[in-house]
């Protein structure tokens, strides 16, 4: 037992309290915060305060590779004039990539649908054409700042370098015409997934458009539609279900060999939407392999602000709707997380075609989704595949399919 003179006690009261805040120290001397386990992982975790959060996730998010799925573009940003070298208005450029560290972007070729004969089908190719020669057009006029990636290794090397990385997705495979050569000249041209129909069904697919009105075109995917499911499997092209009808989308489903995307959807039982997957897709989406890109569209991700702008079409109503969150949008994450697993999620924001929600509005603002992640307690390996792991694997996986079905040719 210790004993002292009353002269000794304060010196000894001041080693007991040095000692006691010794041991609640870290090996920094920084004193340990109080510890709870985190509600999505279970595992002990130190509490902390915002600012140290917020640091913390600031530093796994410039380790991580950060990919984006849907980033569409004009080209009357594509001029020496005009271009993503430059910080324009639009939700996605380099600039504001560099400011949001978002590493890749998925560049569009989208065509609106048209008339299913042979003016629209021209038309629609031209303007194919168009979009792809501006992305290469980009990478030809910015080479120490951008570089086209077309498998999972490229994005890797390109992001090491110090590079921000642009990829090729298409929009509606209504561009293709009758010709199915048309797929191979796209892919060849970098398209690395493709839709077979927009807002509109197609000369391959019924859209999503068709629910209400039970208005459908095909039953789902036409003839060519699914010869264009085996030719897209044969190439390494990912099928993507964001836009096709339930109908076309199970047919997909049943016909591909490889794993498939929807390149920007989320959770119909969160928000009640034709653009969302419904749990029954959801599960087949996680049996095939595939990846589910959760999109940052408002009217998506927030019921109330999908049902305001039902209710209130006109254009200075609808300017009060409810604004659609960062949380929200991480609110789909978790429950698609939950539902199918964390190997099948993925993240998209349909930046300059109407997305973009409070909190993630552009590409500068990128770092707030990996905030939001931490904050709901994803661990670092969790987000490196939210980011873009999972898609890569994707990728990676249809690839090799492809050079399976090649060989046995």
């Amino acid at each position: 037992m210790l004993s002292s003179s009353p002269a000794s006690r304060p010196k000894l009261i001041s080693l007991i309290l040095s000692l006691s805040l010794l041991a609640a120290c870290g090996d920094n001397g920084v004193p340990a915060t109080e510890s709870e386990p985190s509600a999505r992982t279970g595992v002990q975790e130190s509490v902390e305060t915002e600012q140290q959060l917020v640091a913390r996730a600031a530093e796994i998010h410039d380790r991580v590779i950060t990919l984006d799925t849907h980033a569409d573009i004009n080209t009357g940003n594509f001029t020496p004039e005009v271009n993503y070298t430059m910080n324009l208005e639009t939700q996605v450029n380099l600039v504001k990539m560099e400011a949001g560290k978002l590493d890749v972007a998925w560049f569009i070729v989208y065509t609106g649908q048209g008339d299913l004969d042979e003016e629209g089908y021209a038309v629609a190719y031209a303007n194919a054409i168009d979009k792809f020669e501006a992305i290469h057009w980009l990478e030809e006029i910015a080479p120490e700042e951008i570089e086209i990636a077309y498998t999972s290794d490229d994005v890797r090397r390109i992001s090491a370098e110090g590079k921000k990385v642009a990829m090729i997705g298409i929009e509606n495979a209504y561009p293709v015409g009758l010709d199915m050569s048309n797929i191979e000249d796209f892919y060849n041209r970098g398209g690395r997934y493709m839709s077979l129909a927009h807002n509109g069904h197609s000369q391959f697919a019924d859209s999503q458009t068709g629910e209400a009105e039970n208005d459908y075109l095909h039953g789902g995917l036409s003839d060519m539609g699914r010869a264009a499911v085996r030719e897209m499997n044969r190439l390494g092209i990912m099928v993507d279900i964001s836009h096709p009808s339930k109908d076309a989308i199970s047919q997909m489903l049943d016909i591909s060999l490889a794993p498939v995307i929807a390149s920007h959807s989320s959770a119909r039982a969160l928000t009640d939407h034709t653009r969302n997957l419904e749990d029954d897709v959801l599960v087949r989406v996680r049996d095939n392999g595939g990846v589910v890109q959760t999109v940052a569209f408002g009217s998506y991700i927030n019921e109330d602000r999908r049902t305001f702008l039902i209710e209130n079409p006109d254009r200075e109503t609808r300017a009060n709707a409810p604004d659609a969150t960062v949380s929200d949008f991480v609110d789909h994450i978790d429950y698609l997380v939950d539902l199918i697993g964390i190997d099948h999620v993925g993240i998209s924001s349909d930046f300059d075609g109407g997305g973009g929600i409070t909190g993630w509005n552009d590409a500068s603002e990128t770092r707030n989704v990996t905030i939001e992640l931490v904050r709901r307690g994803y661990n670092e390996e969790q987000i490196a595949q939210l980011w873009s792991g999972n898609l890569l694997r994707v990728l990676d996986d249809v690839q090799r399919i492809a050079t399976e079905i090649q060989a046995e040719q």
